[in-house]
C-alpha cells in the first residue's frame, strides 16, 4: 500500500500542503471505494469496513509525578520553558509532556512512559534519545 501511495500521490509532489492533501484524499477515495483488492476477493475495503462499537475518548489526562514540571506543547510544537522556546515537534501539539532536570541545565522530555530527548536550558536545542 505504501509503495502504491507513493507512486500515485507523491510523484510529482503537490505544489503546496493543500494540493498535496487533496492528492492524498483522492488516493484514499479510489483505494477504498473504487479499486478492488485481490486480498479481499476483488472487493473494496469500504465494502468490508465496520466502525468500532467502542467510542474513542482520547488520552486520559497525563500526569508526570516524577518530573519537575508538566508542560503543554504549543500548537507550533514548542515548549515554553523559562521564557525560552524549545522546538520539539508539532506531533505533540496540545499534549502534556514531562520535563525533569537530570543534570545542571540538562532536562529530559518524556511523553507518557517514553523518553523523547534532552535539552540544555541555555542553548534550548533538543537532542533525541536513542
Amino acid at each position: 500500500m505504501h509503495l502504491t501511495l507513493k507512486k500515485e500521490a507523491t510523484k510529482p509532489a503537490g505544489k503546496n500542503f493543500l494540493h498535496q492533501q487533496a492528492r492524498f484524499d483522492a488516493f484514499t477515495r479510489v483505494y477504498n471505494h473504487e479499486r478492488p483488492h485481490q486480498a479481499l476477493n476483488m472487493r473494496y475495503p469500504a465494502e468490508l469496513f465496520k466502525p468500532s462499537v467502542r467510542a474513542y475518548d482520547g488520552l486520559p489526562a497525563l500526569e508526570y509525578p516524577f518530573h519537575d514540571r508538566t508542560v503543554v506543547v504549543t500548537q507550533c510544537g514548542r515548549l515554553c520553558f523559562g521564557g525560552r522556546k524549545i522546538n520539539l515537534s508539532q506531533v505533540f501539539a496540545g499534549q502534556a509532556v514531562g520535563v525533569r532536570e537530570v543534570a545542571d541545565h540538562i532536562w529530559l522530555i518524556s511523553f507518557m512512559h517514553y523518553d523523547l530527548g534532552f535539552f540544555d536550558d541555555q542553548c534550548t536545542r533538543v537532542e533525541m534519545c536513542q
